[in-house]
């Protein structure tokens, strides 16, 4: 596995790198051996108070994990944004694990019988623009998984909503992480 260590305004010695090039190829070989390559990058606190520590490593089917810590020192932010990933993986790998047991019509698809609950809008507290700024658009390719493969894609990219196509229904659905920690899912009323 290869990993890229940099600093951003910031000196990364030789200890350093080789710590974070050995603890990363410990995670990649005890939870995903197929990773190819991670990059972890080390920059200035905030007012220059400690340090920042970026891992982004892109692992398979277009799941790309990332992490981030802070702390007053380069090595103990590093630590934290590793726990992060080795948190996302064993989850990952969990969730992998059930999945193969939940595989109970032999078919190789995972059989979903999730329920869920709608809440009604939290009140507005600030009048909302008539056209709020668009901030980032891209271009992604939309999944066609089951919900619960779709939750655990939200977790590894760490990203706050997700689109896919249900595997179940055919239909575009998507999961969001709610302000209060719980995952939403979107689903579209059948016609």
């Amino acid at each position: 596995m290869e990993v890229r260590v940099a600093g951003h305004q910031v000196e990364t010695g030789g200890a350093l790198q080789e710590h974070v090039t050995s603890r990363i190829g410990a995670l990649a070989d005890r939870y995903f051996s197929r990773a190819v390559a991670a990059n972890v990058t080390f920059g200035k606190g905030p007012h220059d108070n400690g340090f920042t520590c970026d891992i982004v490593a892109p692992v398979a089917n277009g799941v790309v994990l990332k992490a981030s810590g802070r702390a007053h020192e380069a090595r103990v932010a590093f630590e934290g944004a590793a726990d992060k990933i080795e948190k996302q993986l064993r989850r990952y790998m969990d969730r992998l694990r059930n999945r193969k047991g939940a595989d109970a019509d032999g078919s190789g698809q995972l059989l979903d019988n999730a329920g869920y609950t709608v809440f009604a809008p939290p009140p507005a507290e600030e009048p909302v623009p008539e056209s709020p700024p668009i901030v980032a658009e891209t271009r992604v390719d939309i999944p066609e998984i089951s919900v619960g493969d779709a939750v655990m894609m939200l977790d590894l990219r760490n990203t706050n909503a997700l689109m896919f196509r249900n595997a179940g229904t055919g239909e575009y659905n998507m999961v969001y992480r709610r302000d209060d920690g719980t995952i939403g899912w979107v689903e579209p009323r059948a016609r």
